[in-house]
């Protein structure tokens, strides 16, 4: 795998082998030394040019506990707030030899586009409101691994899983959504109106209005940021209406099944989107997402940078080095 740009790229053999690593690699972050000489050598350079905290951070633990160097660009304090353009920062990037580019990025196709200009490998971390693959990645991991713990069995096929929130401005959406019809879970996307995304209706997916009318139907609920920062007009009435209309209170927590997987990916708006008992419900998977954040961009990282060693049959022995 040269590169990560979309989930749409990965097949389901793919994802099961990301994830395989990904729990040998969750080992890790519980050892007093986290540290694997996996990726030593390599060269690692996370270019994020939009806030994060959580991917930021997964992404430099990822590369450092893989024993890679990483280097960390942003947009300030980098040669791009001087007016150089994303062509010509990669390019200079990838002329020192660096091996891989993590990009997060406000347009939409940004880190395709620098795929196309590098020799390096590219991740997309974020693209404006288009993908985030790797989180789409660890939420199906969190997923995973709490659907298997009632039932080590389990069928995606089975499971029925609604996306709640800001839908418009939303990238981890629509990497979910592909990374679902994938694994063949059925998915509902539940939002106002003014917060449908363009074309839905040819989306691999139920579309519903009546937060209400699914709630007793689901085995996850995934609720999504109101992106205010990304809106320009009055998409609801107000905060409180949209937190009767949408949010995940207290009183629809007690209306879930017991079991219900209740996921974020964060940051948070709580009293908004999701109440601080669902955020902090005994089902609540947003801490375990948080984890698998890192192991699954370890899984990542090494699927891309190593993966000839995984074809030659090396990966193991590498691992365990």
């Amino acid at each position: 795998m040269k590169h990560l740009l979309s989930a749409a790229d990965l097949s389901r053999p793919e994802i099961d082998a990301i994830w395989e690593l990904a729990e040998e690699m969750s080992e890790v972050q519980h050892r007093e030394i986290k540290k694997l000489p996996t990726l030593r050598g390599r060269t690692v350079v996370n270019m994020f040019f939009e806030d994060s905290t959580r991917t930021r951070s997964s992404f430099e633990l990822a590369g450092k506990w893989l024993s890679a160097d990483v280097i960390n660009v942003s947009a300030k304090g980098s040669s791009t707030s001087k007016g150089e353009s994303l062509r010509d920062t990669v390019a200079t990037l990838d002329a020192m030899g660096v091996d891989a580019l993590v990009v997060r990025h406000s347009a939409s196709g940004a880190p395709a586009q620098t795929a196309q200009w590098v020799r390096a490998s590219v991740i997309n971390a974020g693209d404006g409101t288009h993908e985030h693959p790797t989180q789409a990645l660890l939420d199906g991991f969190a997923l995973g691994r709490h659907f298997r713990a009632s039932d080590p069995d389990f069928d995606w096929a089975d499971k029925k899983i609604a996306i709640v929130g800001d839908l418009t401005h939303s990238r981890v959406v629509r990497s979910n959504v592909l990374l679902q019809q994938t694994l063949g879970a059925q998915v509902t996307l539940v939002a106002p109106p003014t917060l449908l995304p363009s074309g839905v209706d040819t989306w691999p997916v139920e579309v519903c209005t009546d937060f209400d009318a699914v709630l007793g139907e689901v085995d996850a609920v995934m609720m999504l940021r109101v992106q205010r920062e990304r809106m320009a007009g009055g998409f609801f009435p107000t905060p409180r209406e949209y937190t009767v209309g949408y949010g995940l209170t207290r009183d629809r927590l007690a209306r879930l099944r017991p079991g219900t997987a209740i996921c974020h990916p964060g940051p948070m708006n709580r009293g908004l989107e999701i109440s601080a008992d669902a955020a902090d419900a005994a089902q609540s998977l947003v801490l375990e997402q948080v984890a698998a954040g890192v192991a699954v961009r370890m899984s990542v990282l090494y699927h891309v940078l190593s993966g000839e060693t995984a074809a030659t049959g090396g990966s193991k022995e590498r691992r365990s080095e």
